[in-house]
């Protein structure tokens, strides 16, 4: 089984993967006695099988809140343009089915007494696979499809615009080194392998302008929105949105988490196109995560031999550092019961667990329409809270693309090289990957054989100066040799002069007033720095 602590997990119950959420973990303490159907109650917990008049009472409520919200979804239908009506009533759909599961769950699925590890083969290991054969390489590719999840902002660090088009290594951005990655995948093997772009509403209009510039290259590209959901008021439940226009009001809407994959994969009929080309599976991954490239080891594992097709689902965990906060990780359940508050922070814990989702995925495609079709597709509930600008505070109600592993027959797990997962989620991964810690060909970053370690630096810069892309541009004449570099820690106001070389653990505090400008050529090494200076000693 799988557990996630705010990205994706997976469990195992009943010979099936499952997913879990640490966003879900903290309410497992409020949730009622499991052997009741599995709903959620989210005003109070349910304390037996009896029915009693309260119960009975909130049975009305419920019911009345759905009513209510199907009344208020149709009034903002009745504000649509007419080319976008039939879009927005298949979002609606959608999004009454998630509201539903909201309102109605109670009992938990997961309880963390009965967690246990993994049975044997539930999670195999990368260096077992082996590659396939040059002679099937090309066959191999041209049933891949690849899927990046590119719905996000760049608004984190300082960025407007999809956070796909931030340069993040010699002026290229997420979206350029991807479409590199493909093409020169298509190019060595003679091979057409697509690039499917699953977009926002906040990012497709700025993504449709800079993928043209890529129609001269040997990839296809491809791109779908994934849907528009309303935000709703947490104390009425109903929707914020008092029209359909996005113009009008932008933070009424939220594109509600990749678990929305699934169906708008299908609305926007690429599902039944690549279907149709014979294609078997598709790679998803996030577009910010520089380590998720199409690897030949994994898909002959999935494509070659006997056991061919017969995984319809497998997620690539790699080991957990203490870095990792907010990774999943793979569990097993036997039987349910209610867990203990205190044990929330222990999905956290390098200790307990010790591997964690990357959230790259390998899923076959026809199971995802045959289980689309026969309506079975479950996924948890992801409640995200949020104070809006203007005060108001409201619920997004998301889901994971991974917590889908359950639905799909024989799930597993591979332990992935670290190198597979390299995200950019901050301005410190920022440094690591615009650092010669990493060398760029066709597209991919590899760890520089001068390093003499396989892991990488642990790199903490201050928010307040670093934080902001442009900012923390500012701050480096050029970024520093970071080849034998093992913590670095930066707080303050703090600049880096050319050839600067960092070696070992270095410290750097400008207190506040203050300013610490490093000269070029320093060679720190093993160095703590406070205060208002310049470094001399280099």
């Amino acid at each position: 089984m799988v557990v996630e602590t705010t990205t994706s997990s997976l469990p195992f119950v009943n010979g099936n993967l499952l997913t879990l959420n640490l966003a879900n973990a903290a309410r497992f303490a409020t949730r009622g006695n499991v052997s009741l159907p599995r709903n959620y109650d989210r005003y109070s917990e349910v304390f037996g099988h009896q029915r009693s008049p309260s119960m009975e009472f909130k049975e009305l409520t419920k019911k009345d809140a759905q009513v209510q919200l199907a009344h208020e979804l149709q009034k903002l239908t009745n504000t649509c343009q007419a080319h976008l009506k039939e879009t927005t009533q298949k979002d609606f759909e959608g999004f009454e089915k998630l509201f539903s599961r909201f309102i109605n769950e109670v009992g938990p699925s997961v309880e963390w007494d009965n967690i246990q590890k993994l049975h044997d083969g539930a999670v195999r290991k990368y260096s077992e696979l082996c590659g396939p054969d040059s002679s099937h390489a090309r066959d191999m590719l041209n049933k891949l499809v690849v899927v990046k999840l590119n719905g996000g902002l760049g608004t984190s660090m300082g960025c407007q615009g999809p956070k796909s088009i931030i340069p993040v290594r010699s002026e290229l951005t997420f979206l350029d080194l991807t479409v590199q990655q493909i093409e020169h995948l298509n190019k060595q093997y003679g091979c057409d392998v697509p690039l499917v772009l699953m977009n926002s509403f906040n990012t497709d209009e700025d993504t449709q302008k800079v993928i043209r510039k890529y129609q001269g290259f040997q990839v296809k590209t491809y791109t779908f929105n994934q849907s528009r959901y309303p935000r709703i008021n947490k104390e009425s439940l109903m929707p914020i949105a008092k029209t359909c226009s996005i113009e009008s009001d932008l933070e009424a809407w939220y594109p509600p988490g990749h678990g929305d994959f699934y169906q708008s994969f299908k609305n926007s009929g690429l599902l039944q196109e690549f279907i149709n080309q014979g294609k078997e599976y598709v790679f998803i991954s996030n577009i910010d995560n520089l380590g998720a490239t199409v690897d030949l080891n994994i898909l002959n594992f999935l494509l070659g031999g006997d056991n061919s097709g017969h995984c319809e689902f497998l997620m690539e965990v790699t080991d957990k550092t203490r870095a990792d906060v907010k990774g999943g990780t793979l569990i097993q359940i036997i039987r349910l019961r209610l867990p203990p508050k205190e044990h929330v922070d222990d999905f956290k814990s390098v200790k307990t667990f010790k591997i964690f989702n990357t959230n790259n995925l390998w899923i076959k495609i026809d199971a995802i329409d045959q289980i689309l079709s026969e309506g079975t597709m479950d996924m948890e509930v992801i409640i995200n809270n949020k104070t809006l600008d203007n005060g108001f505070n409201i619920i997004q109600l998301e889901q994971a693309v991974g917590a889908a592993i359950k639905c799909f027959n024989g799930s597993i797990g591979i332990n992935v090289p670290r190198s597979r997962f390299l995200p950019v989620k901050k301005t410190d991964d920022l440094l690591l990957v615009m650092s010669n810690l990493y060398n760029l060909q066709y597209g991919t970053l590899a760890m520089s054989p001068l390093r003499m370690f396989d892991t990488t630096p642990l790199v903490k810069l201050g928010p307040n100066h670093f934080g902001k892309v442009k900012e923390f541009l500012k701050r480096f004449a050029s970024i520093p040799d970071m080849l034998e570099l093992d913590h670095l820690t930066v707080s303050g106001d703090v600049t880096f002069g050319k050839g600067v070389v960092l070696k070992g653990t270095v410290i750097i505090i400008a207190n506040h007033g203050d300013r610490i400008d490093i000269p070029p050529g320093a060679i720190l090494e093993n160095k703590i720095v406070s205060g208002n200076l310049r470094i001399l000693d280099h």
